[in-house]
């Protein structure tokens, strides 16, 4: 019942939000819904193997956080100075870790800034086909490195042992 808690508070802000007041008894109607939908329709027990850690946590949102700021600056100068002659490209970043949800997270931190997003994953092969803007020739490894530490940082925050060994055995 305990791993159901976050579940019902976030039913009963969802509650809140659609009927636009924040008063006791829409609270109230909100987690007595939140609780019979969670008793009522059971989500399936999912393990990831994910363990949250604070601090790498932090340094996780830290970096996404700079890199939202310097990929912002990033496209702002492509659109001023290079208009319609911005380079681009798609590079292909395998990564080490075999764990789908890693595998998602990193897609979608990538995702998060301007500037690059993953346009598509090969789930077998662990390789993200990422989409990057102001990207000239022999450019690629840079994204390439960029991934590899985003992933390092990922696998760090919320990654298994096992998973930890191996990104930082491949990493140096």
């Amino acid at each position: 019942m305990l791993r159901r808690v976050p579940l019902v508070i976030w039913l009963t802000a969802v509650w809140v939000l659609l009927w636009g007041t924040f008063d006791v008894g829409t609270l109230f109607f909100g987690v007595l819904v939140a609780l019979l939908v969670t008793l009522l329709f059971p989500l399936p027990m999912i393990r990831t193997g994910m363990v949250l850690r604070p601090l790498p946590m932090l340094r996780l949102i830290g970096y996404l956080a700079w890199d939202l700021v310097i990929s912002t600056l990033r496209v702002a100068w492509q659109a001023v100075w290079h208009r319609r002659s911005a380079k681009a490209g798609i590079v292909a970043s395998t990564l080490r870790s075999d764990s789908d949800h890693v595998i998602a997270i990193v897609a979608s931190a990538v995702s998060l800034a301007p500037g690059k997003f993953v346009l598509q994953i090969d789930r077998v092969n662990r390789t993200c086909y990422v989409y990057a803007l102001g990207l000239r020739p022999g450019e690629e490894d840079s994204v390439r490195r960029e991934m590899w530490f985003l992933e390092r940082l990922v696998v760090d925050a919320v990654g298994s042992a096992g998973q930890r060994e191996l990104v930082r055995g491949d990493a140096g």
